[in-house]
């Protein structure tokens, strides 16, 4: 099952992705009866995300399609904005840790927290901010957390995990070189945080280290790799931050990325990982 947030009619209403299009929760409620949460946030928060995929898989497919809104007529919002927690995490492919003169970590994650105040939407803009002369823009995977847990076992990680979405990440590069006690600052200026369009539960992805991760300027690819390439891959995240502090619905793990750009205004930014949907953003 795929989730999305829409624009629609001053609300942002959470909705399912269809072969066409996408049918919004509260359509879904009020055109067959049913009492699904009608955000992707509170259906994370209210654990019924593996409730509504089971129900979609035991529905006649057509009678779902009818209620759909054409996919030209989508407009996307971010998939949520109030996560509890954002985790980062630096450095995570080998190749990202030369083209910045770093060491990459090889027995813990350099992993760092963002703001929530930080997230946009497909489609919004990225503003570099008048603090920096070199801002950098990373494709990265998202894992999301599906329900409450401490001190998980990397083999038990999957059962918390609600599903995966697309991620660019920014930098204010310059101002984390000035001294690296500096990443909080440089991470979380307003719009350093693209979130979306979908949310791709587990039993969608057949085999996460084989998802290849690409960051997008201006149409093309700038760097690519794949997830068996990190140095810790999506699960061990999971398990390692879950024995730092409790992980609860909606809390977001950004993997890393295979590569940054350097971003102008008048560029483009995204990201493309194997089977999801594209997340691209202008540069103001």
């Amino acid at each position: 099952m795929r989730l999305t947030t829409l624009r629609l009619d001053g609300a942002e209403p959470g909705a399912l992705v269809r072969p066409g299009g996408a049918v919004p929760l509260p359509a879904l409620n009020e055109r067959l009866g049913t009492d699904w949460p009608e955000t992707v946030q509170e259906l994370l928060e209210h654990g019924r995300v593996e409730g509504l995929r089971d129900w979609v898989a035991g529905q006649d497919a057509a009678r779902l399609d009818e209620l759909a809104l054409p996919q030209e007529r989508l407009v996307y919002a971010p998939l949520y904005r109030r996560p509890r927690k954002i985790w980062g995490i630096g450095l995570n492919y080998v190749e990202h840790a030369a083209d910045l003169s770093e060491k990459a970590p090889s027995t813990e994650p350099a992993s760092f927290l963002k703001p929530d105040t930080a997230i946009i939407g497909p489609g919004d803009p990225i503003r570099i901010p008048p603090q920096s002369q070199r801002t950098t823009a990373e494709g990265e995977l998202g894992v999301v957390i599906g329900r409450e847990c401490k001190d998980v076992d990397e083999a038990d990680a999957p059962s918390v995990v609600a599903g995966f979405t697309t991620i660019v990440d920014m930098t204010a590069e310059d101002i984390l070189e000035k001294n690296p006690r500096y990443l909080t600052r440089s991470k979380s200026f307003d719009t350093f945080f693209s979130f979306g369009p979908e949310l791709v539960t587990v039993d969608e992805v057949d085999d996460v280290d084989a998802l290849e991760v690409a960051t997008i300027h201006n149409g093309q690819v700038h760097r690519r790799n794949v997830v068996s390439n990190m140095t810790f891959r999506p699960w061990w995240l999971v398990a390692f931050h879950s024995r730092v502090m409790t992980l609860l619905p909606g809390d977001v793990i950004s993997t890393g990325t295979p590569g940054a750009v350097h971003i102008r205004s008048g560029d483009t930014a995204g990201v493309q990982i194997t089977g999801f949907r594209e997340l691209t953003n202008p540069v103001a």
